[in-house]
């Protein structure tokens, strides 16, 4: 599972890493430290101007794109099943009703600095079960590119044309964990690396197999994961400190 993860870089660093063609000012969001579903989260995608359809004929567009964690399938009768989606696993994420769809054709990267998982450990002084969390992050520093799908959701009574006529979410795909990882938690989110972008995020790629075959470790499993303090626990605390190495 990921349930958290940190996202600090501009939009204008984001652009260039990803080669975006194209952001609005507008969406820009804060730096976070301690991203969690349902919180409003950037993602790279390519699609057609909202004029030209996105058919097989469509020119398509890089974007930075404001989106919400935890994806609403296109079919919910309540966007608030996207609390609950917003991991798809890898072994099943092309024929889950939920997410075949948007595997198909609504692919994302998710930029992060790194994850968040919680490792069960023991006081040995009370005997009891805590949960202590560590930083997950690509050791050289890079950006993870982490794998998502997103979808368009409409909300009801509103008018085509109107801005807030379409709620847009997204969800990360995970895998088995490995690694630094592993040690912490058994699931992790899959990764792309640069030279797959192009082909993950073509909304013309249809083929399962190829696709999942562009999902990588994050980092190629060169990860490095350190405990941080347990105040990343609360939604309500954010910075860097939260991402600062502490005795576990």
């Amino acid at each position: 599972m990921c349930g958290r993860y940190a996202s600090t870089r501009s939009p204008q660093e984001l652009t260039r890493l990803f080669h975006v063609a194209e952001w609005r000012p507008d969406e820009a969001l804060v730096a976070n430290w301690n991203v969690a579903p349902t919180d409003d989260v950037y993602a790279v995608l390519e699609r057609a101007p909202r004029d030209k359809g996105d058919g097989d004929g469509a020119a398509v567009r890089r974007e930075l794109c404001r989106l919400r964690w935890g994806l609403v399938p296109s079919w919910a009768k309540d966007p608030k099943i996207g609390s609950r989606m917003i991991n798809a696993r890898v072994e099943t994420v092309h024929e889950k009703p939920a997410y075949r769809r948007a595997f198909a054709r609504h692919r994302c990267l998710l930029p992060a600095d790194g994850f968040y998982e919680w490792e069960q450990l023991k006081d040995r002084a009370t005997g009891r079960t805590r949960k202590q969390p560590y930083f997950i992050h690509p050791a050289d520093g890079q950006v993870m590119a982490l794998a998502g799908l997103y979808e368009y959701w409409r909300v009801p009574e509103t008018k085509a044309d109107d801005p807030e006529a379409w709620l847009m979410t997204c969800t990360i795909i995970t895998t088995e964990a490995t690694d630094a990882a592993g040690r912490v938690h058994p699931r992790m989110p899959l990764a792309l690396t640069p030279d797959h972008y192009d082909a993950w995020l073509d909304p013309h790629q249809d083929d399962p197999d190829d696709l999942r075959a562009l999902l990588t470790q994050p980092a190629d499993g060169h990860l490095n994961a350190r405990p941080v303090s347990t105040a990343v626990n609360s939604t309500a605390n954010n910075g860097p400190d939260l991402v600062e190495e502490v005795s576990p």
